[in-house]
């Protein structure tokens, strides 16, 4: 029985052997508990009926929907975006002109994307002109994007966020930003304009970025640490902490000096 729960699942068995004293038939040894869980769930989760639109959203006439994906109450689909096969785009997301989505993209209420980049120019009396904001928005195949997030278009260039990165809610990219694969970002993140965060890092809730930073692959930013304009943090599985953002072992030696008062 639990092989055969197993091989539903795809779950691997810790070293492919149950305890011989284990007698309660609920319990299914294996290596990794969450991993296990979550396929699980995912298994046994009510499968989507695809291709349900909503009749109270606004989806423009030259903007593509594949007829996989739902459309939710509300929603708004801007001029000539292309959205893939599978996507999930949920209640009064606005999808601006131009936006490109891949395949099985899951779009949290509330999101926008391709919105207008904060840039500016100055003028010679001190007022500010908006730097022309034209460029693309692309969203690669199952990238998750959270409620309330919001998600800039390139100013002339492109904002790309690739295949597999996980977007927390209430979090912020800017204009021209490049998003590796598999990145994780939690919740309050602010990422500035031309900022790159590489394949495979993390960055906990309320990180900040100043413009033009980048983040290496594979690099974790603890919860709150900025990262300065133009700053570049290397090391896959480096963990930085802090404002500005350090080693750990850096951040915590500077905590204790500062709490003797040293």
């Amino acid at each position: 029985m639990y092989e055969a729960i197993a091989s539903a699942a795809g779950i691997i068995l810790a070293n492919t052997k149950i305890a011989e004293e284990a007698t309660d038939v609920r319990i299914l040894r294996v290596r990794e508990a969450r991993l296990a869980f979550s396929i699980v769930a995912d298994k046994l989760k009510p499968q989507r009926v695809g291709g349900i639109v909503h009749p109270r959203c606004v989806i423009d006439v030259t903007a593509r929907v594949a007829p996989s994906s739902d459309i939710g109450a509300g929603a708004m689909i801007g001029a000539n975006a292309r959205i893939g096969e599978d996507c999930e785009i949920g209640p009064r997301v606005v999808i601006e002109a131009g936006v490109v989505i891949g395949n099985r993209v899951r779009i949290q209420a509330g999101a926008v994307l391709g919105s207008q980049g904060f840039g500016y120019a100055r003028k010679p009396d001190g007022s500010y002109l908006l730097f022309p904001q034209q460029g693309a928005l692309v969203i690669e195949d199952d990238v998750e994007i959270g409620a309330n997030t919001t998600i800039d278009r390139g100013a002339l260039g492109e904002t790309r966020i690739g295949a597999g990165t996980k977007i927390d809610n209430l979090v912020h990219i800017g204009h021209n930003v490049r998003i590796g694969r598999n990145v994780i970002i939690a919740a309050q993140t602010g990422i500035s304009g031309s900022s790159v965060v590489e394949d495979g890092a993390i960055l906990g809730g309320q990180v900040g970025m100043g413009e033009r930073a980048t983040v290496g692959p594979g690099v974790i930013l603890g919860g709150g640490a900025g990262v300065l304009s133009n700053k570049k943090l290397n090391g896959p599985g480096q963990v930085f902490w802090g404002r500005p953002a350090r080693p750990l072992k850096q951040y915590l030696r500077d905590l204790a000096r500062l709490s003797r008062g040293k």
